[in-house]
């Protein structure tokens, strides 16, 4: 991985860490997702629109069929996640969604993308799913609400692995530009739960007068964060990318900590470093 993807990547693990973190202050939620969701749209809009006019970017069909499968993956993924925020810790749902992605777009690069990543990254690879495993694997004193955060996280984890194969074709194979993929997910987001917001308007308020200043931070960090990926994207396989990305999963099992008093249990804590372990075995690889 050169100097410049990691460089791009690290960034944008700062970025997304953060603003999981503001989620999960903000209550998670269908409605806080469509806002910031609408935030993202208004504020790549008007970028969307003068990168078309001044580069003029040629997109075909196959390429914007990919842009439109990740927008409605995206949408499940973001409901998902939040659902898992309502249930369970931060530092349980964020590691247990991030850990399982870049394993199974690892496995769905190799058989779909043709991309081979050495012993060493298969290695990193074994090392996740270990650590996946002991934080998949509540106490018996878990309540019935962690046990649905872990299905939750994990779910996510698949959405992730999806959508990001969707990504890297569009972005590498057929030139869509990461702005204009982002610009995509954020409109078909904010439209496709339009419906649902209309009917819950009160809760649209609720969330907006409490939560304005989380909502308007999200709505920004969540497309530079992506777009920083997608830049990425375009010029480093997936199979290094997607592992490389998920630095973020020991920040935001810090922040749990550190700023939410989220309590860490012996293997919650060897099983974040077992994967930040396997995930840099992967990057190095």
């Amino acid at each position: 991985m050169t100097l410049t993807a990691l460089g791009l990547i690290l960034a944008a693990a700062v970025l997304h860490a953060l603003w999981n973190l503001l989620a999960k202050q903000a209550g998670g939620g269908v409605i806080l997702v469509w806002l910031y969701g609408m935030t993202s749209a208004v504020l790549l809009t008007p970028l969307a629109v003068a990168l078309a006019v001044l580069d003029c970017p040629e997109l075909d069909t196959t390429g914007l069929s990919y842009t439109l499968a990740s927008v409605l993956i995206h949408v499940a993924y973001y409901v998902v996640l939040q659902r898992g925020y309502k249930l369970g810790d931060l530092s349980l749902v964020y590691p247990l969604a991030r850990g399982t992605g870049p394993v199974l777009s690892t496995v769905a690069a190799i058989f779909l993308l043709g991309e081979r990543p050495t012993a060493l990254a298969l290695l990193g690879a074994i090392l996740i799913a270990l650590s996946v495993f002991a934080l998949a694997s509540p106490s018996r004193t878990a309540t019935a609400d962690t046990k649905q955060a872990v299905a939750m996280g994990l779910l996510t984890g698949l959405l992730i692995a999806a959508y990001t194969i969707c990504d890297k074709q569009a972005v590498s194979r057929y030139g869509v530009p990461p702005l204009i993929q982002q610009w995509g997910t954020s409109v078909g987001l904010a439209a496709v739960l339009a419906p649902l917001a209309i009917r819950r308007r009160a809760e649209v308020r609720h969330c907006w007068t409490h939560h304005w200043r989380a909502v308007l931070a999200i709505g920004l960090l969540v497309p530079t964060a992506y777009i920083l990926v997608l830049a990425a994207m375009r010029f480093t396989p997936v199979s290094y990318i997607a592992p490389a990305r998920e630095v973020s999963i020991l920040i935001a099992t810090l922040m749990g900590t550190h700023l939410l008093s989220e309590r860490q249990s012996v293997t919650r804590i060897a099983a974040a470093a077992t994967m930040v372990l396997g995930l840099a075995a992967l990057a190095l690889g």
